[in-house]
């Protein structure tokens, strides 16, 4: 038994937390805000940003898994100091450090999103994320730090809610029959990943020495449009079909006038706007991982909702 530290206790991060527990491993989760224990896990309770704290919080790990992300509109004021902690503390320590990155370094590309593309977003969250995964690759190329990147799409499945666009936003009107409004074109391709499917491949790129020092994608399944997705959901959750919409334009600019996550969407429209497919048979092959069947994933994310719906009414 070693001992695993998760920062960030999201969607990713729990459901990495709650993986490695059932894996039979030491496991300690760090989040700013304190919380009930829950078996096989330690809560600590800290800024992951304060560097002192969290390499005294995390002496003695194995690997330190980076899950946490700060609040949307502070990307270009949080995220930095976030990372130079846990770089500091991985090195400190001797732990190898498990980030968990996104799609946007890449910017707006013309087919499938593959690991060698080139990180060329202009826009502000883009270049943050670009400039996170550049620092993190040349600390363990100068062997101060090991370290492996995993990058996921859109999250949706068990755990996922506000920040996630195939969740608090469509899944309770899908259960309520209501009709459902998507950001971009709702008949655009695009790559949904499960969470499970995250913290799997999180674990498995910390175990295999093999994959340090490059980026991964996790294995997701075939692309499917926002209007595809919420049927699937219907047809799991046993509902008649509810109608898709895009979200009017005129209404997101006045959500985004009081709403710091609506005005900060506009930079990464076009992952909506148009085809946004991940390409993630480099993992599938190395870890032998394959996605969360669909039947699955779907069963699973109506049946956490419904829980979750009766326990808050």
């Amino acid at each position: 038994m070693s001992l695993q530290v998760v920062i960030g206790h999201g969607p990713a991060g729990a459901a990495t937390a709650a993986l490695l527990a059932e894996q039979g491993e030491r496991v300690r989760v760090i989040g700013r805000s304190p919380r009930e224990p829950e078996p096989g896990l330690e809560h600590v309770s800290l800024d992951a940003a304060d560097q002192a704290a969290l390499a005294e919080a995390t002496e003695g790990a194995t690997a330190i898994y980076s899950c946490a992300s700060p609040p949307y509109h502070r990307w270009a004021t949080d995220w930095p100091p976030l990372q130079a902690s846990m770089c500091a503390a991985a090195e400190a320590n001797g732990a190898l450090l498990v980030s968990l990155g996104n799609l946007y370094g890449y910017g707006p590309v013309d087919g499938p999103l593959t690991e060698n593309l080139p990180l060329a977003a202009t826009g502000t969250k883009g270049r943050i994320r670009a400039l996170l995964s550049e620092q993190l690759h040349a600390l363990h190329d100068e062997g101060r730090i090991r370290a492996v990147e995993v990058r996921a799409s859109d999250f949706f499945g068990p755990g996922v809610t506000d920040g996630g666009h195939l969740a608090a936003r469509v899944v309770p009107n899908v259960l309520h029959g209501r009709k459902v409004q998507v950001l971009g074109d709702p008949d655009a391709a695009h790559s949904w990943t499960y969470i499970s499917d995250v913290a799997r491949t999180l674990v498995a790129a910390a175990r295999e020495e093999k994959a340090w020092g490059r980026t991964w994608h996790v294995p997701t399944g075939p692309p499917r449009s926002a209007r595809v997705m919420v049927a699937l959901l219907c047809e799991a959750a046993g509902v008649a079909p509810v109608p898709v919409q895009r979200l009017s334009p005129m209404l997101l600019k006045a959500g985004a006038l009081v709403s710091p996550m609506l005005r900060e969407l506009r930079e990464v429209r076009y992952q909506f706007d148009r085809p946004y497919v991940l390409d993630s048979h480099a993992a599938q092959e190395f870890f032998d991982i394959t996605p969360t069947g669909e039947k699955d994933q779907f069963a699973g994310t109506v049946a956490w909702w419904r829980d979750r719906l009766a326990t808050v009414s």
